[in-house]
């Protein structure tokens, strides 16, 4: 299964539910895992991780 897929899947049961408001979630959700996936090895991890 392809990373395309998993996400037409997920819009389509938004669209299909009239879930919309989980979107800002699950957006918000992708951001923040590839903000600490992306700061992990840097010198900027110890700031990110003072936030929370």
């Amino acid at each position: 299964m392809s990373k395309l897929s998993v996400l037409k899947e997920l819009f389509e049961f938004l669209k299909v539910r009239k879930k919309w408001w989980l979107l800002p979630i699950v957006v918000m959700l992708v951001l923040l895992g590839a903000l600490i996936v992306s700061t992990q090895s840097s010198a900027v991890a110890p700031f990110i991780y003072t936030l929370f």
